[in-house]
């Protein structure tokens, strides 16, 4: 399964309580990878910025404050727009990034429908690995072999 789903946006680097930069980024989800969600922030000429966090970090952060350490976001409202507040805190330095929570919503949604909330096992393949090692793990040639005492050899 190679199912990619993307947005654009545009974001607001918060400098200040009274000044802020445009910074236009990508939202990325694939199915491939289902717990993770991308965020490439296009900040000069170079390549983007990207950032790799949970995607259930943003679905928890359209309603309420979350995270903790590198990643955080949170809704908000400022001058009468709803907006998704993302703080990310790196080596390199912070930064405070205002999405709209129109696209931000908007675009999860899509990747909720592409790969529903608990579903991402089946796509990884969890459940049939660990019922295949199990199976292996049952059959005689997986057993250590036992000396004359019935103890197992290491």
């Amino acid at each position: 399964m190679n199912m990619l789903v993307e947005s654009e946006v545009e974001t607001r680097l918060v400098l200040s309580r009274e000044r802020s930069l445009p910074v236009h980024a990508r939202l990325s989800y694939r199915a491939q990878d289902p717990y993770a969600a991308r965020v490439a922030f296009h900040v000069g000429p170079g390549a983007p910025v990207t950032w790799t966090f949970a995607r259930e970090l943003l679905v928890e952060g359209v309603f309420r404050p979350c995270g903790e350490g590198d990643v955080r976001v949170w809704p908000a409202k400022v001058q009468g727009r709803d907006l998704i507040c993302v703080a990310l805190s790196s080596p390199d330095g912070d930064a405070l990034l205002e999405m709209p929570s129109s696209v931000v919503s908007g675009w999860l949604e899509r990747t909720l429908r592409l790969v529903p909330p608990g579903r991402e096992p089946d796509i990884l393949g969890v459940d049939a690995a660990l019922r295949g090692l199990l199976e292996n793990a049952s059959s005689d040639d997986a057993r250590l072999p036992s000396d004359e005492s019935g103890d197992a050899e290491v």
